[in-house]
């Protein structure tokens, strides 16, 4: 291929991996129902019941043989923060929210230090300009000429206008 995907969204129908996992996703779905049905036939269990128990049971072991042998499949890497929140009860989407925040909050913490070093670039040009002129003149010139062939450097590697690489999608 070109690195274009057909799909909007970059979704692929034929893509084995999401396949597998809405595989994965109906054999849990199935065996929910399974153990409902086994629910309410041992709750309300005769020996005319025993039958149908012993299928249900029967059907329960193999789905959940069925439903290892796709989880086998899987790749997926849940973190272990997100397995003891649903051991304790809580939601797993507290992880993803708490996650954020961490991000966020780390992503303010940098702006500040960019801010503080963007200002201290430009108070130590002013003392340079009041000091140095000439000096401080050539040191502009040199700076918007690097700053010219760096962003001719960028454009030609197709970066994006927020200085990021533009990255080709694996396939």
């Amino acid at each position: 291929g070109n690195g274009v995907q057909g799909v909007a969204g970059g979704d692929r129908p034929e893509d084995p991996s999401k396949q597998n996992l809405a595989q994965v996703t109906g054999s849990i779905q199935k065996t929910l129902g399974l153990l409902h049905q086994l629910n309410l036939n041992v709750s309300s269990f005769s020996s005319a019941s025993q039958l149908p128990l012993l299928q249900r049971l029967n059907a329960l072991v193999a789905e959940l043989d069925t439903m290892q042998k796709l989880a086998d499949g899987c790749n997926i890497q849940v973190p272990m923060e997100v397995v003891n929140l649903i051991d304790d009860g809580k939601n797993p989407d507290e992880f993803t929210r708490d996650v954020l925040n961490s991000c966020i909050a780390k992503n303010q913490i940098t702006k500040g230090k960019t801010d503080a070093f963007k200002s201290l670039r430009k108070h130590l040009l002013e003392e340079l300009e009041e000091a140095f002129p000439d000096d401080a003149e050539a040191y502009r010139q040199i700076r918007a000429t690097s700053a010219a062939g760096s962003k001719r450097l960028a454009q030609s590697q197709s970066a994006l206008p927020n200085g990021d690489a533009k990255v080709k999608p694996e396939h």
